[in-house]
């Protein structure tokens, strides 16, 4: 179920900041989709695909390099953790470390920090010890911790984050290098596959990407920990990321911004808001899968800007917004959803509803499982995403 505007498959309602940019970007492409849960953002939308035959884009990828999301089945019962919800969520929340530059309470060691030769490149070497400090840490925005329950009453651990200052730095030391603009409406940096910059950029991009995943682990088994309970299954994928794949018979570097990877047979876990549905999905092989490039969405896409929800920022507050907190604990009370943490710019109400959006893919993806949220930490109302994406 799609549009084409300006030959450029759109699915969903399209929207017209995002279609612009999408548009924009198709004028030095070979190819590019827009899916469901699509809004701007950088240069680029969230929910856009876009796919060169020599070149790669850093502003395209984003600030959040690898952003993704990670899902974990556990073997404890259902009962047990509601019965302890409240200091299971506690505990979380004052376990993981949320926030802008937050550190990690404990030290995370890990393989990448000593075998990747990305690390000698200049971009990266400057960061590896905030990338030390901040391993397994969460962010702030729309990134979480929840707990979920299947259609089975079996307990999920979801999360979603990515490179954290490691990315982000990443990404504004090559942007700059490439002459980047900024601001929303920009044409997205481009850099020649011919080129070191574009070479050390890959580089980089994928040691953030390594970081990421990582830090999802660490953090998924931490929780597990917690819980005292054993991983069963587990689910990883991310977005904010470009691969080298081959498409309508030719190599592409296929970047995915707010965007899953949804090849045939390909599994991964994608959000909704803390008040909706989330889902563990898996690609299939279609001709509308060939039109997007086998991606899918991320999550629901907001409909509602952070500012229009929660006010504008006067110091340390907000004020002036469209959501108050009591319509947002209002909306949990109904769904039975314990809260840690989060501000009213992440309230459901500033998010399309999951389902609606799965509705636009169904000839591309099939769901697995539907996780219904019981628990989310989330980053306080305090705090703010600096990132454009």
């Amino acid at each position: 179920m799609y549009k084409v505007i300006n030959n450029i498959p759109v699915w969903g309602e399209p929207i017209e900041g995002a279609v612009s940019q999408i548009k924009n970007c198709a004028k030095n492409a070979a190819y590019c989709a827009l899916m469901a849960d699509h809004h701007p953002g950088y240069a680029v939308p969230i929910g856009g695909v876009v796919a060169y035959r020599d070149k790669i884009s850093p502003s395209g990828v984003g600030y959040d390099i690898s952003c993704g999301n990670k899902a974990v089945r556990l073997d404890i019962p259902a009962e047990e953790v509601r019965k302890n919800l409240h200091n299971i969520m506690d505990d979380i929340f004052h376990t993981i470390s949320f926030g802008i530059g937050m550190k990690n309470k404990v030290c995370v060691d890990n393989s990448l920090f000593y075998d990747d030769p990305a690390w000698k490149i200049k971009a990266a070497k400057q960061q590896k010890e905030l990338a030390r400090s901040q391993l397994g840490t969460v962010g702030s925005g729309n990134h979480y911790v929840d707990l979920f329950v299947d259609e089975q009453d079996r307990i999920w651990i979801g999360v979603h984050f990515g490179s954290r200052g490691l990315g982000h730095r990443i990404a504004t030391y090559f942007i700059k290098a490439g002459g980047g603009k900024d601001g929303m409406n920009v044409d997205p940096v481009l850099l020649s596959l011919k080129s070191a910059l574009a070479d050390d950029y890959i580089a980089c991009m994928k040691l953030a990407g390594r970081y990421a995943y990582v830090g999802r682990d660490w953090v998924c088994r931490r929780v597990a920990q917690m819980l005292k309970a054993n991983i069963q299954e587990e689910v990883h994928n991310n977005h904010n990321f470009a691969w080298k794949e081959k498409h309508f018979g030719e190599d592409l570097w296929v970047i995915r911004k707010g965007a899953t990877p949804a090849f045939d047979g390909q599994r991964s876990f994608v959000g909704g808001s803390m008040g909706d549905i989330s889902v563990i999905i898996e690609g299939v092989d279609s001709k509308e899968s060939q039109k997007s490039l086998y991606s899918t969405v991320h999550g629901a896409g907001r409909v509602l800007s952070r500012t229009a929800a929660a006010g504008r920022r006067r110091g340390r507050r907000r004020q002036g917004g469209q959501i108050s907190r009591r319509m947002m604990m209002d909306w949990l009370q109904e769904k039975n959803v314990m809260l840690r943490g989060a501000g009213t710019d992440e309230s459901p109400h500033c998010y399309k509803r999951l389902p609606e959006i799965l509705e636009n893919h169904t000839e591309t993806i099939k769901i697995l499982h539907t996780l219904t949220p019981i628990g989310v930490a989330m980053a306080g109302e305090n705090e703010y995403d600096p990132f454009k994406d």
